[in-house]
């Protein structure tokens, strides 16, 4: 039995899960999730998304949890990130490492580390499913998505500036005239500018909230993922684990602002 816990933000806990459904096809063992509701994410896995068969998941409110202490005084090995990181290369476990591991084992990081494309997993629940559908059928002929991460990235900030997210959107105009946006942002004084560059050209979840610490913060955050995943291409942010996930999902070019 694999046992994890899974850290950080939405788009973390995906891959994180998929690098773990990975994992425990190849050791041939049950996956159990605990996913832990906490302020970077306070909403339960079902609020998000359908029921699925495949693995187990477990909603956990606090770390004193019965359940997450009976998984943890049940494995035989735990481990933490610095575990995971210390034993992965190019974003895939040592094989002597994985191969080591002992059942149950309990697993507890944010790191992706195993390399999967699969998001099967992640069927938005069926009323965000409706407002995805809603704000996709908005995109025309050829809708680019634009995903700037503001209020709690300081890396990307540093590195991805407003600046050269306006060249590579008048870049895509140039080539494209019927372009329109889709805008993902955490930065309302961002998208305020934006449409006063672009007049009629952005598209956005207007009436978003940007609070994580919320269920409707969390579903609004997967309405830009989805949103973002349907567009024709992706013009991102640096370092951001969002525009990432949203390309790999959709299939789509990337092109990271300041890269």
């Amino acid at each position: 039995m694999l046992i994890i816990q899974p850290s950080g933000g939405l788009c973390n806990r995906m891959r994180v899960i998929n690098s773990a459904w990975e994992l425990a096809k190849k050791r041939g063992e049950r996956l159990i999730v605990l996913w832990y509701l906490c302020p970077e994410l306070n909403c339960s896995f079902e609020a998000l998304f359908r029921p699925v068969k495949e693995i187990r998941i477990i909603n956990i409110r606090s770390l004193k949890d019965p359940r997450k202490l009976f998984y943890q005084l049940i494995a035989r090995q735990r481990f933490g990130n610095d575990d995971i990181l210390n034993h992965k290369t190019d974003g895939i476990l040592h094989q002597d490492f994985y191969e080591s591991l002992k059942n149950p084992v309990y697993l507890f990081t944010w790191e992706h580390f195993y390399p999967s494309h699969d998001y099967h997993f992640y069927v938005p629940a069926a009323p965000l499913q409706k407002r995805i559908d809603l704000m996709t059928a908005s995109f025309g002929k050829r809708c680019v998505g634009v995903h700037i991460r503001r209020t709690d990235n300081t890396v990307s900030m540093g590195k991805s500036t407003t600046e050269q997210f306006v060249a590579l959107m008048k870049q895509e105009l140039a080539a494209h005239p019927e372009t329109c946006f889709f805008l993902a942002t955490d930065d309302n004084k961002e998208e305020a500018f934006l449409r006063k560059t672009f007049p009629g050209r952005i598209i956005s979840n207007e009436l978003r909230v940007q609070n994580r610490d919320s269920i409707e913060g969390m579903q609004d955050a997967l309405i830009d993922l989805w949103c973002l995943a349907a567009s024709r291409k992706i013009i991102g942010s640096y370092w951001s684990s969002f525009t990432d996930t949203a390309a790999d999902m959709g299939g789509i070019e990337k092109v990271i602002a300041g890269d």
